[in-house]
């Protein structure tokens, strides 16, 4: 072995374990808390209500059952989608956000049960809420029916067109566990908020108020990471110091020993 090389291995894996140590585990729904968010709801007041949940920070994503369990704490379902007026309303939802790509997990799943001849594979698609609608937006050549059970509404401005156009809120079926925002639909009777338009009107469009999801949250956010990393890295090295001393002490000692020995070698031969 080269000499240092031990040293550099210790100090590697040092630097590893302490970035280990400082990594954050993912989101889940327990964590995920949307009371915080403004529901939108038809008229300002009627039900249903919708929360367009948007996740700029990728990692932040849930998948299908931790989607469907956030929406669930918070008294709703995953939006099930019973009509194309229902289908644009989400749409300009999504659009007053102005989100970056990514897709949202909508409330329809393929059930649980093994395609016959008879049963074409859009047919065994069933909405979460219990909703009996037979309204659906897919995408050209979609669902695939493979192991894609779940299904999301398409989001990807960024993407170049396919065979049907932009992946743009068609529907799409998907792997459960990917990572995706995702939309609630509270359909049941309770009071609801009025909102600051006029009950008259047929739509309401203000921009739900999502959680955690600012920019300067999100800086404040990434300091305070950087800084537990750091805290972490430093934890781990103090303790650290008094080994690294006796590895270089005896690193050197080996090297001195080993070009001592070599120089009397050189000496005795003739």
């Amino acid at each position: 072995m080269r000499p240092g090389t031990a040293l550099q291995a210790v100090l590697l894996a040092v630097l590893l374990v302490g970035l280990r140590a400082a990594t954050g585990r993912l989101l889940s729904a327990s964590d995920l808390d949307l009371r915080g968010g403004q529901p939108v709801c038809r008229g300002g007041t009627q039900r249903p209500c919708y929360k367009v949940i948007y996740f700029h920070d990728t990692s932040r994503r849930l998948n299908f059952e931790e989607a469907k369990e956030a929406c669930r704490r918070d008294g709703g379902q995953l939006v099930s989608i019973e009509s194309e007026d229902e289908q644009k309303l989400i749409e300009k939802f999504i659009e007053n956000l102005l989100p970056s790509d990514g897709d949202f997990w909508i409330g329809l799943r393929r059930r649980e049960e093994k395609q016959s001849n008879s049963t074409a594979c859009q047919d065994l698609y069933a909405w979460t809420d219990g909703s009996i609608s037979q309204f659906r937006n897919w995408y050209v050549d979609e669902p695939s029916c493979g192991s894609e059970v779940c299904v999301v509404m398409y989001h990807q401005p960024s993407a170049p067109a396919g065979i049907g156009g932009p992946y743009m809120f068609q529907w799409n079926d998907d792997r459960c566990n990917m990572k995706n925002n995702f939309i609630c639909k509270y359909s049941d009777e309770k009071p609801a908020v009025p909102s600051r338009e006029a009950e008259g009107e047929e739509t309401e469009l203000t921009t739900p108020v999502l959680p955690e999801e600012t920019q300067e949250e999100d800086a404040k956010k990434t300091f305070k990471e950087s800084r537990e990393a750091a805290l972490n890295l430093a934890y781990i090295l103090i303790p650290s110091i008094p080994l690294l001393l006796l590895l270089v002490v005896t690193t050197v000692v080996c090297w001195v020993w080993i070009c001592r020995k070599r120089q009397k070698t050189g000496a005795a031969r003739p």
